[in-house]
């Protein structure tokens, strides 16, 4: 046995070797046909919207077509899994965030794959925020009255767009933070669980703002706090958590653009300058920042560390909870 696996091993580091030539021959004529962009959510929300809107402007930079493939499922696993199984040559690259590449390995009881070994960082693109909302009709008005409703009624529902996202785990630490009991109701997705809010169904939210703003600015929910360090642009007159009572309290969902490990490092530089430029023109910036969402670029460490970092502190966070998904 011990032979016949390292006859295995010495195998496949060869096959590593012969790729390696072909992989950095080919770097240098980088893009020479459409590069695959997963999003790991469906279509339609923040995600897809950041993508579109910055894959058109990579597209510019970098001359080849930017394909959007929106592929949902199991809190953004199943999508970033293919782009941790796809050839490292930069034709695949994955809309990685704060849960699939930080939370989920913590909360899921099998993954596919490793986000700190299976990934190459290539660039952030952003921060959301986070909003904590409640009906219009709602007597609720402020966080400290949520608070009291909480302790008076244990397992106070709240709605979030789905197990393991980053809103449940707002939620999760808000009962941290409050001493409260409350009972997570995920739904797939923010549409349906906005649907019931407006109809009443459930009284308490934690959303990804740009899916809940134009309710908000149409006088249908009533926002309490956002979850950031810093008050929305979007939201100015709403508070942060810390200014609500909740001093600590931030939680600001990050995204960033991932390939499959072991990308070389031509083709990092060369995605990560069409990304870092395209973030930084002012329709971009003014399009995303009008939806609520903060659009930053970065360097390919600068994402490695915050992945490793955000890895270690939300994996504290869900132990001490005992967050779990299927």
């Amino acid at each position: 046995m011990k032979k016949s696996a390292f006859a295995l091993t010495r195998r496949a580091a060869a096959v590593a070797l012969l790729a390696a030539p072909f992989l950095l021959a080919h770097a240098a004529d980088f893009p020479s046909k459409p590069i695959k962009f997963i999003v790991p959510y469906t279509a339609g929300g923040t995600t897809d919207l950041v993508a579109r809107t910055v894959g058109q402007k990579v597209l510019e930079k970098l001359g080849q077509p930017v394909l959007i493939d929106n592929r949902g499922g199991a809190g953004g696993n199943i999508g970033m899994d293919a782009v941790a199984k796809a050839a490292p040559d930069g034709y695949t690259i994955g809309f990685g965030a704060i849960s699939t590449n930080a939370l989920n390995p913590h909360i899921y009881k099998s993954m596919a794959f490793d986000p700190r070994k299976d990934f190459t960082a290539i660039s952030l693109l952003g921060m959301s925020t986070i909003v904590l909302e409640v009906p219009a009709s709602s007597a609720i008005k402020t966080v400290p009255e949520l608070i009291a409703a909480a302790k008076k009624n244990p397992g106070l529902p709240y709605a979030t767009a789905g197990a393991g996202t980053s809103m449940n785990l707002a939620g999760v630490m808000f009962a941290q933070m409050t001493g409260t009991e409350l009972t997570h109701v995920a739904y797939k997705g923010s549409g349906p669980a906005i649907t019931d809010m407006l109809g009443n169904t459930i009284g308490v939210m934690f959303d990804n703002l740009p899916a809940s703003l134009p309710h908000i600015q149409a006088g249908k929910l009533r926002a309490l706090a956002v979850a950031g360090s810093t008050r929305s642009p979007s939201l100015p007159d709403v508070p942060t958590m810390a200014e609500a009572g909740l001093k600590g309290y931030a939680l600001e969902p990050w995204f960033g653009v991932y390939g499959p490990a072991k990308l070389p490092a031509p083709i990092v530089k060369a995605l990560n300058e069409a990304f870092v430029e395209a973030l930084a023109m002012p329709d971009v910036k003014a399009k995303l920042q009008q939806a609520g969402f903060s659009p930053r670029g970065s360097s390919a460490q600068e994402l490695t560390t915050l992945t490793d970092t955000e890895y270690k502190r939300l994996g504290d966070v869900a132990k001490k909870a005992g967050m779990t998904a299927d």
